[in-house]
């Protein structure tokens, strides 16, 4: 019946997904022309790419709403690997490409048959933005001189960067009308693509910036054809070139040089970028999926991997999840799949019906919408988010970045994922941290309470990040999850934005997402992404900012009106005369929240010596009470409880109260006070609410939940159980 009923559903949806991949296919056929000319591969390779994506990835993918089809990533990876194998023949050197095109989505079925969709998580983070402004700088450098209509423009990304100057000089000065026009048409296609995003005319949003550069093209042709005496003033050698049999014209890949040293770097390059952009794609399309659905990251790759295998054999670009044309599709009410097959089917009708008014696309239009693209992906605004999260950020970044450019990509991530890693030592000013921990296990899960707990020890960085995300992984969104970051002497940038990613993902689906841990660590400043590491004992509060839980907490006290202290020096001397804390050493008290009688903080101490130390943190409340009370240990009855009775140790039974005897393990010296003490009001307040340890002495009342640091929900519990006592007790 459910089966049924989704296929109803899926048939009733088939409207607005077949609109959705109208909209889609108009972005997609000068996007993929474009990609496929600036890769410095035929046109019609990046058409196909978008083609067998959609239609393959649709039928067998794992994800929802994503659009698939060439990447803007893989241009600079493309042309090359089109210009090294090919020592400068282009058209041999494409079909060399296709060959590492396959291999590349053999590769990627591998690993979707291995699972390993989790190791993009393993790049950093900073890392991963400065390839990608490298390159967005690579295609601007290489498409604005296509843009002013010169296509002969050859050298490194560094090159074609000092050139532009003399280039745009030169197409001012230049006396060829065709290159002339042609770069005119660049220009206001250029314009085009800036200024669309301020216009609200809703009727001129019905088609998107790079379709109003398309018919705009056209139409000058036309005119030029049909209205007007003059010729039509751009030279052939600037339009784009489709065969005249598209059917008949498949390029095949040539495999002969498959064991030589580039043919193995470019396969190596372009299944990294192809892999990375497509996680990096997946997982923010996921956070537009109004139905909140989660991809199958696993499946996805290896249905990436199956359409570019397909793709490299009919001469097309590699497949991947394309970002920008799948927030469109979810823009348009796309919901499932069938609108990336969709929008495949209107490229075919597309390039079937309107061949010949696509062979009047100038070049340099289609240029100018990928210098647009080259500069969104290297755009101040990337530099300044990546420095507002640290300025070691953004050395990591531009370590990256300059080293892509001037090397290679697999050179430039690797270089990025070194220096991240150096500037994590030096931050800590310990190696060892990283050395000895870094292939132990450092992630335990169990549930408590309904609640899944996850505590994370020594350290949690993108060299570690995927044993996390194994266990976040296996929790239900739906559930509530509580991270604890207390045992770690450092957290990375990568990891708090995962962290964010899920809490957002999970308050989507109705869970929730708790951090906690963080408050005795050191942040560069008050971003959410900020990487973290434990602040020494001797160091101050001053110039530190306040972590989400915090905050959290300082809300409870303006609610309640309590007290809040983040970085108290309180010195708590009454909790050694606990007999919880006889056999343990207290360091040091933080985040007290207090009223007059009750005092909440989160303790830290130590227990055992040498290598059988153990650092523990937890959170307590204690109670000044305002009469005398007897000294007693209330505890939740369990197996450990009925063996200390067994042996000798006195649970106390109040009378008349069976049920609370059999939950509580009541003891303490005078059994008659204590039983005077235990009033029926009081047992009725203990069998009302949740139960936590309790010890009594002269010096108050000291109450403690789980051994570990408690959550925002948590605290507000305990504040509530602290007044509610404090009521009953007089």
């Amino acid at each position: 019946m459910k089966k049924q009923g989704t296929f109803k559903t899926f048939l009733s949806e088939i409207p607005k997904n077949l609109f959705a991949g109208f909209v889609v296919s108009l972005i997609a056929l000068p996007l993929g022309l474009g990609l496929a000319l600036a890769s410095g591969a035929p046109p019609i390779s990046g058409m196909i790419a978008a083609i067998v994506g959609g239609i393959v990835v649709s039928l067998i993918g794992g994800s929802h709403v994503t659009i698939t089809g060439p990447g803007n990533g893989l241009v600079v990876v493309i042309l090359a690997a089109i210009t090294t194998l090919g020592n400068g023949d282009m058209q041999q050197g494409f079909l060399y490409t296709l060959a590492a095109i396959v291999v590349s989505g053999i590769i990627m079925i591998m690993l979707g048959f291995l699972r390993m969709g989790s190791l993009g998580d393993f790049f950093p983070s900073s890392a991963i933005q400065g390839m990608l402004a490298a390159i967005g700088i690579g295609i601007f450098a290489k498409q604005i001189h296509v843009m002013f209509g010169n296509i002969e423009a050859k050298g490194s990304i560094i090159d074609l960067l000092i050139q532009i100057p003399k280039g745009i000089i030169n197409f001012i000065k230049t006396d060829n009308s065709s290159v002339f026009y042609a770069g005119l048409v660049g220009i206001i296609s250029l314009l085009i693509m800036i200024f669309y995003s301020k216009i609200r005319n809703r009727y001129f949003k019905l088609i998107p910036a790079p379709m109003w550069i398309v018919l705009l093209s056209i139409g000058l042709y036309l005119y030029f054809d049909y209205f007007s005496a003059s010729k039509y003033p751009i030279d052939k050698s600037l339009l784009i070139n489709l065969p005249d049999d598209i059917l008949s014209n498949f390029a095949f890949p040539n495999f002969g040089k498959i064991y030589e040293i580039n043919f193995i770097s470019a396969v190596i390059s372009i299944t990294l970028i192809s892999s990375i952009e497509s996680l990096l794609s997946i997982k923010a399309v996921d956070k537009l999926d109004t139905l909140k659905r989660r991809s199958n990251v696993n499946k996805d790759i290896r249905a990436l991997g199956i359409a570019t295998v397909i793709s490299g054999f009919l001469g097309g670009l590699n497949v991947v999840t394309v970002i920008a044309r799948s927030s469109v599709n979810v823009n348009n009410k796309g919901s499932n799949r069938s609108a990336n097959f969709f929008h495949a089917t209107f490229l075919i009708l597309f390039i079937l019906l309107f061949a010949t008014e696509l062979r009047k696309i100038p070049l340099p239009a289609l240029a100018a919408i990928l210098v647009y693209t080259g500069y969104k992906l290297a755009s101040p605004k990337n530099i300044r988010k990546v420095f507002r999260v640290g300025k070691e950020q953004l050395i990591i970044f531009l370590i990256t970045l300059f080293t892509t450019i001037s090397t290679s990509l697999i050179i430039g991530i690797l270089v990025g994922i070194i220096a991240t890693f150096i500037i994590h030592i030096i931050i800590n000013k310990n190696a060892k941290l990283f050395f000895k921990n870094a292939l132990k296990p450092n992630v335990l899960m169990f549930k408590e309470d309904n609640t899944f707990y996850v505590s994370v020890k020594n350290f949690s960085s993108f060299l570690n990040y995927i044993k996390l995300k194994e266990k976040i992984n296996q929790i239900p969104e739906n559930q509530e999850v509580i991270i604890d970051f207390s045992l770690c002497d450092f957290v990375d940038d990568s990891v708090m934005e995962n962290m964010s990613n899920y809490a957002e993902s999970f308050a989507r689906k109705g869970g929730h997402f708790e951090i906690i841990g963080l408050d005795e660590t050191k942040s560069v400043n008050n971003h959410p992404f900020a990487l973290r590491k434990i602040i020494p004992k001797q160091i101050n509060s001053i110039g530190k900012f306040l972590t989400k839980r915090q905050k959290s907490i300082e809300n409870i006290s303006k609610e309640m009106h309590w007290k809040y202290d983040a970085f108290s020096d309180l010195e708590m001397e009454e909790l050694p005369t606990f007999g919880y804390f006889k056999t343990k050493r207290i360091e040091k008290v933080s985040n007290v929240l207090s009223n007059e009688n009750c005092t909440i903080f989160d303790a830290h101490f130590s227990e055992g010596e040498l290598i059988t130390k153990e650092d523990i943190k937890a959170t307590m409340l204690h109670i000044h009470t305002k009469t005398e009370i007897p000294d007693f240990t209330l505890d939740k009855e369990g197996l450990f409880e009925h063996i200390l009775h067994i042996v000798g140790y006195g649970d106390i039974d109040i009378d008349n109260h069976p049920d609370f005897s059999k939950r509580f393990y009541l003891s303490g010296k005078n059994e008659e006070k204590i039983r005077d003490f235990f009033k029926d009001d009081l047992i009725l307040f203990f069998e009302s609410n949740r139960q936590y340890h309790i010890e009594a002495s002269k010096n108050g009342l000291l109450i403690i939940g789980n051994e570990r640091l408690a959550s925002v929900k948590e605290i507000k519990a305990l504040a509530y159980f602290g007044i509610g006592l404090q009521k009953n007790i007089g």
